[in-house]
């Protein structure tokens, strides 16, 4: 017997079925009335990733100025005893200027509060400003100089806190190409706190005292490039913002500053001396403060860029309840026991 033909009806459905095209749109991550998931933060591009950058370079400094006292390079630690009090008044003002009144900086004095980084930073500073004046001011009078020796010590104690405390406030939000690169980002603001000051000490100082102002500089070159690009790599689709927009062309214009100012600073002690290599000197000092400032502008805007995109707050957050749904699934299935085999007929 051979089956029956199929109705006229079914085979007309059965093909408008596969003429059908799938008409729902691709998946947008957008939230409701087209705002963003986060609310971007409010911060001046031009006062705050200033005040990273002069706080850095004054953390930096400090350091640089102690090892110049303890090798006997007078010219050199003056010159970063000036550029650490000057760098870390200028942070005060850009940050004073991005407050809109100088009086809330003393009102976050108010309140000491070790789970806030906010607090502790202003706390920080707040103990290292004034000693890093002072061992300006005695540096350039040459006036009590055993309390100058006192106050460069104790900005050297305080230098890596004040040079990297800002990475662990900007990890402390919800931001997420800052939030999500919490580990690496302090060793990423520490280096190029170190470039920074190692440039000022090239630029500044004679060729003769430079020598720790070059190793430090490319210490701190290399150490910003290795945990930049190992962030990034952790971070995944959350890193785009630092390579695309704004803040991938700060990032991009900071690394070729950097390795210009890097290359510049390795190859000026076999220049012959005199006005050549303290020219060579002061262009690779001037290239790496810029690749340092230029990398604090790209960071900026990079998290302001992630705050704005809902995918960057939506699809890690759905990827970490997959990855915590499968964690507690696959245990609890392989606890469940198994029937035996029914045995064959």
């Amino acid at each position: 017997m051979t089956a029956p033909a199929p109705a006229a009806g079914a085979s007309r459905w059965r093909r408008k079925r596969r003429a059908e095209q799938p008409m729902v749109p691709k998946a947008t991550f957008s939230s409701y009335y087209g705002k963003p998931v986060l609310k971007a933060p409010v911060w001046k591009a031009r006062d705050i990733a200033g005040y990273f950058f002069l706080g850095g370079l004054a953390g930096g400094s400090s350091l640089l100025a102690a090892g110049a006292d303890l090798t006997g390079r007078a010219e050199l630690g003056r010159a970063a005893k000036v550029g650490a009090g000057g760098a870390i008044t200028l942070s005060f003002i850009a940050l004073a200027h991005d407050l809109g009144r100088p009086a809330r900086i003393a009102n976050m004095l108010r309140v000491f509060k070790v789970t806030s980084p906010m607090s502790v930073g202003t706390w920080l500073v707040g103990g290292y400003a004034p000693a890093a004046g002072l061992a300006a001011a005695t540096a350039c009078t040459g006036r009590l100089p055993r309390l100058g020796a006192a106050a460069t010590a104790w900005t050297a104690l305080l230098a890596p806190a004040v040079a990297s405390y800002t990475a662990t406030l900007i990890s402390d939000t919800a931001v997420p190409a800052w939030h999500d690169g919490y580990r690496e980002m302090p060793f990423v603001f520490t280096g190029s706190a170190a470039m920074a000051a190692g440039g000022l000490g090239l630029l500044a100082a004679p060729t003769a005292e430079s020598g720790p102002a070059r190793n430090l500089a490319l210490a701190g070159q290399v150490m910003e490039m290795l945990a930049f690009e190992r962030m990034t790599r952790r971070l995944g689709m959350v890193a785009e913002p630092y390579h695309r927009g704004r803040g991938g062309a700060y990032i991009r214009l900071g690394q070729v500053l950097g390795a210009l100012g890097a290359t510049g600073a390795a190859l000026s002690p076999a220049v012959p001396a005199g006005r050549a290599r303290r020219v060579v000197a002061a262009v690779s000092g001037a290239a790496l403060m810029g690749a340092s400032a230029a990398t604090r502008l790209g960071m900026f805007h990079a998290g302001v860029a992630s705050a704005r995109d809902p995918k960057y707050t939506v699809i890690p957050q759905r990827e970490r309840l997959n990855e915590r749904g499968t964690a507690k699934v696959e245990p609890a299935s392989a606890s469940v026991p198994q029937p035996p085999p029914v045995p064959p007929a």
